[in-house]
């Protein structure tokens, strides 16, 4: 009788899992009545029910919430998302960033979709009032998530001006919204929250560093916000980023920021400088023929190669010397260590 009642309890706590498991995936497969605060208490509740690895549930769960916004969520994708991103800090710190990602990632398959786009330039307004309340600290949200916000939104500073002035916008209200982030822009800089302060100044058009700040970016090895920023100051800042950059031996980064802006003129021998690096860690791993057809089509780097080869076995040769001098002084005294043993026996 035990065991009857014990495959009866589990018989029908399966059943509810199955009937609550069923509940959600009708509610994904028609978004057009459900709220975003309900979709994502579902989604919330799909994720901790599931039984695999946390990753693996991400993954599966973010296949799912792409199909469920096809499914006429109202009033649009974007708009919902938007509504959800609002939710999502109520769910808790700790699972906050990952359901954002989830749902910021979700849309961007659906920004190419014609009959989404009205509800994707009405979505940048709310979007861009988010972004206002994540910078107030209204909305907890990560800065990463903040700036995956303002790409996926393509968020202008006539949205921000529109959130935060109103309907009615002059030129007056751009200053005055672009004058508000700057005061945002100051604080991540004091907080050296540089990835985001470099996202605000490069949206939104806010100039105010030097070249200190480039300097920090480096010196912070924020490698990629150092070459955004660069390339929004301009052709003397990027001159400035290559030459920080061969100053610290970065030649493959200095060598693709020479190529990307043309400016082989101001660095003539970047691009010999890298490919002779690139020859070195080949050489240093072993991999000499690799090395060799890099450098057949080049008279100048396979001398360099010779080089390298040529000193490496001035060195082997060096090394194999004094192991040999070492050894034959070992065996003359171990030698000399058995002559006087015998001497003593005899």
């Amino acid at each position: 009788m035990g065991r009857l009642k014990a495959r009866a309890r589990e018989a029908s706590e399966s059943n509810q899992k199955n009937e609550h498991r069923s509940i959600c995936l009708h509610s994904f497969s028609d978004l057009s009545h459900v709220s975003a605060a309900t979709f994502m208490y579902l989604l919330k509740d799909c994720y901790f029910y599931g039984t695999h690895k946390a990753t693996a549930k991400f993954r599966i769960l973010q296949q799912q919430v792409k199909r469920a916004l096809n499914n006429a969520p109202q009033p649009g994708p974007f708009t919902y998302i938007v509504q959800c991103m609002y939710i999502i800090p109520l769910l808790g710190q700790s699972h906050a960033e990952g359901f954002s990602h989830m749902l910021i990632s979700s849309l961007r398959h659906l920004k190419s979709v014609e009959s989404v786009q009205k509800d994707f330039i009405d979505a940048k307004c709310l979007a861009a009032r988010l972004v206002l309340d994540i910078l107030a600290s209204v909305v907890p949200h990560e800065e990463r998530i903040l700036v995956k916000l303002l790409e996926t939104f393509d968020i202008e500073l006539k949205d921000m001006a529109h959130a935060f002035c109103g309907s009615e916008l002059g030129d007056e209200d751009l200053a005055a919204a672009r004058e508000h982030l700057k005061q945002h822009v100051q604080y991540f800089m004091k907080s050296e929250s540089y990835v985001s302060a470099v996202a605000l100044m490069t949206r939104f058009s806010i100039q105010c560093c030097d070249e200190s700040f480039l300097i920090k970016l480096i010196g912070s090895k924020q490698y990629k916000a150092a070459e955004e920023w660069a390339a929004f100051m301009g052709k003397e800042m990027i001159i400035l980023i290559i030459q920080k950059y061969l100053d610290v031996k970065m030649l493959k980064s200095a060598n693709e920021l020479v190529k990307q802006y043309d400016l082989a003129e101001e660095f003539p021998d970047v691009n010999y400088l890298y490919k002779e690096s690139s020859l070195k860690k080949l050489a240093e791993k072993g991999c000499w023929d690799v090395a060799e057809v890099r450098a057949k089509k080049d008279t100048k780097l396979m001398e360099y190669l010779v080089y390298i080869l040529l000193w490496k076995l001035a060195i082997w040769r060096r090394l194999t010397s004094f192991a040999n001098d070492t050894l034959l002084k070992v065996m003359s005294i171990l030698w000399f260590q058995k002559r006087s043993c015998v001497s003593l026996t005899t």
